[in-house]
């Protein structure tokens, strides 16, 4: 099924144009030029990730520049807004004609690789050998006679990170904020030596005005195994004010953690120490960074020896969020609310929501054992960890929030707001297409909560609303659910739990069906980049 000039017009409007910027006037004169430097090295994450995603792209992406006519053009924008040639709003369905189904092992693994293959190759190996073939940092290729090998990243994308981490260093050595400078200058060293341990402890203790974020990261693209970090960037400075008033809720993650609603047993009676909150305004993004739906907020590192040691560090992008909320949940929710729940809509809701989701990534299990041995969650569950973990952080962060104004830590007020939000957010997820883990994710929360009675259909108009009297029970069950699946380390039990409700029912899809002419996500357009 490929993709006429009108229906790819449509496709592409599904995304609004957005500028995202932000105010440089308090940076200093040197700090600006610094800026503009980290901005060339975060360009340089658009090609490496376009080969991260599949080995055709790049020559792909020089056919499509060829190409002068109107319909060319279109099928550039909405390649490079999908960075391949696979639509992800629709199932990541192909748009341009002679690709094949998007790749699982996208091309971290060879093209002809199986499952099978890999793992009887896994168990040739030694125990350092088998670290770098699961790494997060390791490419899969095949040497000259055919076998499989581990090939680390600083090798592989030399071509790129070799640049980027000249630019890296001439931005440090512009700066005159120290942790700035620590952290650019290791983040250039690690391209290099693919040894990224030191950069992410710098990268934790970052507190300057410029706030990046560059590098290996999520794991999403490999829906072979959820092994390989592909590359993403996001630049971006920071909101004192904001984050300041936000500081308040890193107080209480040991005490969210040691009330979550799971066995005692499985919580984590010491966490991280540092788990700072930045507020911040993106002015760049590049890789997996700006690729489809745009990322609101992140939760990061991932590796968890720095997880253990230094917490994790939750960033909130202001300025994207904001604009999906006036652009993409506003009209939705004149379209799937009901008429006496609309004006329980917020952006305060939305915006705290999202914070307490990428607060609620760094609690729960991560470290597990499983049969006496020392794993993780992210290694059990395979490629169903995404969505199961997406899910997690979603209905857990209602949860906490729930806790918190229980414990007038937040005001009372917003429980009046703060489901619907959610409800109205869940459209907007879905969306996304549920091959996407984010939306899989929240599907299956949906579906889970309807069947408790939490959410509730009038037949009639086809419009949603929250049962407030079921509501918070329903949450406190998913959320002890997830939380000992992922405890147990259970493949079954995820994929059991996934497959029963991550699924769109006949209500939703009418729903959905009526929200045509509401763009899905912002594409964004930044003027410091220019």
């Amino acid at each position: 099924m490929t993709a006429s000039d009108s229906a790819l017009t449509a496709k592409i409007r599904r995304f609004a144009p957005t500028v995202l910027t932000a105010d440089t006037s308090r940076l200093s004169p040197n700090d600006r030029k610094a800026l503009q430097k980290i901005i060339a090295a975060a360009k340089l994450i658009d090609p490496l990730y376009l080969r991260q995603v599949w080995s055709g792209n790049e020559e792909l992406q020089k056919k499509l520049q060829g190409d002068r006519s109107a319909l060319g053009r279109e099928r550039l924008h909405y390649f490079m807004i999908n960075k391949g040639p696979w639509s992800q709003l629709d199932n990541n369905g192909p748009f341009i004609e002679g690709v094949p189904p998007k790749p699982a092992q996208a091309n971290f693994y060879p093209d002809d690789i199986s499952r099978e293959e890999f793992n009887t190759w896994l168990g040739t190996l030694s125990a350092d050998e088998k670290e770098k073939a699961i790494g997060y940092f390791y490419a899969i290729r095949r040497d000259g006679g055919g076998k499989l090998k581990a090939a680390p990243y600083s090798e592989e994308y030399r071509a790129f990170l070799d640049p980027a981490a000249g630019l890296l260093r001439e931005a440090a050595q512009l700066t005159t904020n120290a942790s700035l400078k620590n952290f650019l200058n290791k983040r250039a060293k690690a391209f290099t030596s693919n040894d990224y341990y030191d950069s992410d402890v710098a990268w934790m203790d970052l507190d300057a005005p410029i706030e990046v974020t560059i590098g290996p990261y999520e794991t999403y693209e490999d829906e072979l195994f959820g092994y390989k970090a592909a590359f993403e960037a996001y630049v971006t400075l920071r909101d004192e004010a904001e984050s300041n008033k936000l500081k308040r809720f890193s107080k209480y993650l040991q005490e969210l953690e040691d009330h979550l609603p799971m066995d005692a047993k499985y919580r984590n009676p010491k966490l991280g120490a540092a788990s700072p909150i930045r507020v911040v305004n993106e002015v760049f993004s590049a890789g997996e960074g700006n690729t489809g739906v745009q990322t609101a907020a992140f939760n990061l590192p991932n590796d968890e020896r720095v997880v253990k040691e230094k917490g994790s560090k939750r960033t909130m992008l202001k300025n994207v969020q904001d604009a999906k909320f006036n652009k993409t949940l506003i009209p939705i929710s004149r379209v799937v609310l009901s008429p006496a729940q609309q004006n329980l809509l917020a952006f305060d809701a939305f915006f705290t929501h999202i914070l307490t989701h990428e607060l609620m990534h760094g609690l729960g299990p991560h470290n597990i054992r499983v049969d006496g041995q020392d794993t993780t969650v992210r290694k059990q569950l395979k490629e169903l960890y995404s969505a199961l973990e997406e899910a997690k952080a979603d209905i857990t962060g209602l949860w906490a929030l729930q806790y918190l104004i229980d414990k007038c830590v937040v005001e009372k007020q917003m429980e009046r707001t703060l489901y619907t939000t959610y409800l109205a957010s869940a459209f907007r997820s879905v969306r996304f297409g549920i091959s996407e883990a984010h939306g899989r994710g929240v599907a299956m929360q949906f579906n889970y909560l309807t069947d408790e009675g939490a959410i509730k259909v009038d037949e009639s108009t086809g419009t949603f609303s929250v049962d407030h009297t079921k509501v918070k029970e329903a949450v406190r069950k998913l959320t002890h659910e997830i939380l000992t699946i992922e405890a147990e380390g259970s493949y079954e039990k995820a994929k059991a739990i996934l497959e029963k409700y991550g699924v769109i029912r006949a209500p939703m899809q009418n729903a959905l069906d009526r929200l045509k002419d509401v763009p899905v996500d912002i594409e964004p357009v930044f003027p410091l980049a220019k």
